[in-house]
């Protein structure tokens, strides 16, 4: 087995995996090594551990939280309190669970009861330390428990939801000034931790950020919503820093200022082709014809992979003469020399592919004609962000409404628009269409009902400090 970072006595909720299971609470001894946190089976009079009863794998841990104490708890999960002191049956420090935390991974929320506020703290500030680097960490959690079939903060009925209160920034679990190979030391067990945990060995060291940065280059311009956004200009190089989330990057511009960009705005520099409007990367011969057919300007063109030579590039002109008034295409390979200069005419070499595009755009030089107008399926306008600015999406700001006269939302499913997204299912459609369909007359009662139902949910709306784009 790895060596034991940490090795505990806690209590462990039961996780209800199957509907028909039982709500218990078990202690049970839990190790935690580099690369899992397992529970066993504890023999109290022997002191000897059991048999493993479980086990997570650190790098599937999605969120490490503290949770919200149940409302009134049995005595064993209740912090202590000084009227107690006056039971005839005390409870000892071993026996009482009062301090809960969860651990968050891919088959759901794993609940544990810690007998001591500082235990619990070492524990969650070691399991996030550990899990820093993850690269399925959740933005949002849900604060309270799992119980009866529903969240009790959100009263959301899927246990995989989405969470519904955001993460304060992963950075906040360091202290601030020192550096990440140096993590705190933890502080030595108290006399009442001896009587049921070991000494805990000092945490490794979290393994430094990578020097290796990688450059990339604006599809589009940016800017900045929030001041934690770093404003894009197309063409211009950036280094990417940290890939913190799937849709936002750290990163520095050429002046060093340093912000979050959408990733979905930038490409790598490698390919630093694809920002130019005549680069088509996947497109086929027969393609690449029809687009400048369809298009039908005398030299239209399109530069493409080429698909019979892997490695060189293809550029595939469109050229009108009185003699074909449907046009003429023809398809020249790019050409290199051993000095890798690249040409389409034999005296005319070129360092990079836009140089070489570039001149032919004002001299044909043996080409059927200069190149004039660039063909292009790419969408002319910048793709859609997700949300507003980084830590700021949409989808925070309204999947948390929830008013029996609103459609509710449950997420959004695309990256690029047009935007899908995912809402309560209304078996009638929405209002209006219901109203154009059905083609009867209506009540003035049921009107009335109709006009009530839509003023309660608007003045719903108006209290969250939203309004409704329709209104």
């Amino acid at each position: 087995m790895s060596n034991v970072i940490l090795e505990s006595i806690f209590l462990k909720r039961s996780q209800q995996k199957k509907k028909t299971s039982p709500l218990n609470f078990k202690k049970r001894l839990f190790l935690l090594t580099e690369s899992k946190l397992s529970y066993y089976e504890y023999d109290f009079e022997r002191g000897r551990r059991g048999s493993k009863k479980g086990s997570v794998d650190i790098d599937k841990i999605t969120c490490v939280e503290i949770v919200v104490p149940e409302n009134n708890p049995p005595p064993e999960r209740r912090v202590s309190r000084k009227e107690d002191a006056n039971d005839h049956e005390q409870i000892s420090i071993i026996e009482r669970f009062p301090y809960p935390f969860q651990v968050v991974y891919d088959e759901g929320p794993l609940y544990v009861f810690s007998p001591m506020e500082e235990l619990r703290t070492r524990w969650v500030h070691q399991l996030k330390n550990m899990t820093y680097y993850n690269s399925n960490l959740v933005q949002k959690y849900h604060p309270c428990f799992w119980t009866d079939g529903q969240y009790l903060c959100c009263l959301q009925t899927a246990k995989m939801a989405m969470g519904c209160k955001v993460l304060a920034g992963r950075s906040q679990s360091f202290k601030t000034g020192r550096s990440l190979q140096k993590p705190e030391k933890p502080l030595p067990p108290t006399p009442e931790e001896n009587q049921f945990m070991k000494k805990p060995l000092p945490p490794k060291p979290i393994p430094s950020v990578p020097s290796k940065t990688r450059k990339v280059i604006a599809l589009y311009d940016y800017t900045a919503v929030n001041d934690q956004d770093l404003q894009l200009q197309k063409g211009e190089e950036y280094l990417i820093l940290e890939e913190s989330s799937e849709s936002w990057w750290r990163a520095q511009d050429q002046n060093g200022k340093q912000g979050y960009i959408p990733s979905n705005y930038i490409t790598e520099a490698r390919d630093s082709l694809e920002i130019f409007e005549w680069y088509l990367k996947n497109i086929t011969r027969r393609q690449a014809e029809e687009l400048l057919k369809k298009e039908g300007k005398d030299g239209g063109f399109i530069v493409r992979d080429s698909v019979s030579k892997t490695g060189k590039y293809t550029v595939s002109v469109f050229a009108k003469s009185s003699g074909e008034p449907q046009g003429t295409i023809r398809h020249y390979v790019v050409c290199s020399t051993p000095q890798n200069k690249y040409f389409l005419a034999e005296k005319h070499h070129f360092s990079t592919i836009p140089e070489l595009i570039n001149y032919h755009q004002h001299n044909s030089a043996g080409l059927i004609s200069r190149l004039k107008y660039p063909v292009s399926t790419q969408q002319k306008s910048a793709p859609s962000t997700a949300g507003l600015g980084y830590g700021n999406t949409w989808l925070s700001l309204t999947v948390n409404l929830s008013h029996a006269n609103l459609v509710q939302l449950f997420g959004v499913c695309t990256k690029e628009r047009p935007i899908l997204i995912i809402t309560e299912y209304l078996s009638k459609g929405c209002l209006l269409t219901y109203l154009r369909d059905t083609r009867r007359s209506f009540q003035a009662s049921e009107l009335l009902d109709m006009c009530k139902d839509v003023c309660e949910a608007m003045e719903y709306l108006e209290s969250k400090q939203f309004l409704h784009r329709d209104l």
